[in-house]
């Protein structure tokens, strides 16, 4: 049984660099998982960041995060990367990563997600 645990989060400045990490158990991702980041800030629903395809060559970005998070797995630690870099106070909120069993595409709909981490919390002051 697949099952993620997501990990990285913290307090960071204006300006300033996280890198999350989704490690994934029970399965391997690259056999046909798409992976997504969602987050969800404080009284907000929650919204999708990046998604990469099962084998890395797609992905999805967000408006809001374009040119500065850059999502990327390296599937022989079974983990996805979100690499967030000139962060903003509004990136602040709870991050997730989720999969998908979907083989070609990747998607922001989280309807399609249906394993889910436990989120890791990221603070950005200013």
């Amino acid at each position: 049984q697949l099952q993620l645990a997501e990990s990285g989060g913290g307090l960071v400045q204006s300006g300033g660099s996280l890198r999350l990490s989704c490690a994934a158990s029970g399965v391997t991702l690259a056999d046909a998982y798409a992976v997504g980041w969602f987050r969800q800030a404080p009284g907000k629903e929650r919204e999708a960041v990046s998604c990469i395809t099962a084998r890395g060559g797609s992905t999805w970005n967000a408006n809001s995060v374009k040119g500065r998070f850059t999502i990327s797995r390296d599937n022989a630690k079974n983990t996805v990367y979100l690499q967030m870099n000139s962060m903003e106070p509004e990136d602040t909120g709870v991050y997730y990563c989720a999969a998908d069993r979907e083989w070609v595409g990747c998607y922001e709909s989280e309807s399609r997600y249906d394993v889910w981490g436990q989120g890791t919390q990221v603070t950005v002051s200013s």
